[in-house]
């Protein structure tokens, strides 16, 4: 029973960060480190075959709730963001905003030297500079893709896969800047339909391998900083988080401010901090 729960959990937080990688301008990273997960996540990715039995226990409920939430929620989200913008941002700012106690822990008795504070700044100033970067306004063709094309798809998989794993740097924010984001999009709802799946399977696989293989790199790079420089490393994180937090509520201000979105705005924010806090002290 205590396995069950653990794992159910474990599909839980998967499902929320399943959820992150869909909506430009958040990041898997970061709720991967306000839900508790992200640095166990880094050490099973980067020694998968060290200790093969245990990660895959850790890792499975995390891809089984991922790919459930791409499968089921890829066309809801679109449309929450499209007709209940407020409330929808509000709740992944909380969803962020909820496990910040949880980061501020591995920092706060340490001492603010200058050092700390400037990669504070840097990896703050590196997701504000994001969010002014304009989206990406085209989409590549993935109707007839030659060898290059494939190459391509595994390239950007594995660009999309660092920002996944980097917190605070949307992996789809950067699928659009390039051009990919709407094609993959639509190629998995194409599949979530049944729709051409031959077609669908020839574009996702190469593009996940990309991802797989840009998540270790990136995961090895990633535990290297924390083993060496784990305060410094935290510090920057820091930054990341609390910077993707003022830049989805900066995406805000385009919108028309409705009383009553503005109000449930404040219930999905607490929701999500809520749910953040719990499931990060699990």
């Amino acid at each position: 029973m205590k396995h069950l729960k653990e794992n159910l959990i474990l599909v839980a937080k998967g499902f929320v960060i399943g959820i992150a990688n869909i909506i430009p301008g958040v990041s898997g990273g970061t709720l991967a480190i306000t839900l508790g997960i992200y640095e166990r996540l880094i050490k099973a990715i980067s020694h998968f075959f060290t200790n093969l039995k245990e990660n895959i226990k850790f890792l499975v409920p995390i891809a089984v709730g991922a790919v459930l939430s791409l499968l089921i929620l890829s066309n809801v989200i679109g449309y929450a963001l499209d007709h209940y913008p407020i409330p929808t941002t509000l709740l992944f700012v909380g969803l962020i905003f909820g496990g910040v106690p949880l980061l501020y822990r591995h920092v706060k008795t340490e001492k603010k030297s200058s050092s700390n504070l400037l990669i504070f700044f840097i990896t703050f100033a590196i997701v504000t500079i994001f969010a002014f970067l304009k989206e990406g306004n085209f989409s590549v063709d993935l109707s007839n893709l030659n060898l290059f094309g494939y190459i391509l798809l595994f390239i950007v998989g594995m660009v999309a896969a660092a920002t996944m794993v980097i917190p605070g740097i949307s992996g789809s924010f950067m699928l659009m800047l390039l051009g990919y984001y709407q094609p993959i999009i639509n190629t998995i709802r194409n599949l979530t339909r049944f729709d051409d799946l031959t077609k669908s399977f020839m574009i996702l696989i190469p593009f996940g391998i990309g991802v797989l293989v840009g998540i270790v790199l990136i995961a090895k790079l990633i535990e290297f900083l924390l083993e060496k420089y784990e305060v410094k490393t935290y510090f920057g994180i820091l930054g990341f988080v609390l910077a993707s937090v003022l830049t989805l509520i900066y995406g805000l201000f385009g919108n028309s401010f409705d009383i009553v979105q503005i109000l449930i705005g404040v219930v999905t924010f607490f929701i999500g901090s809520i749910v953040a806090y719990k499931l990060g002290d699990e």
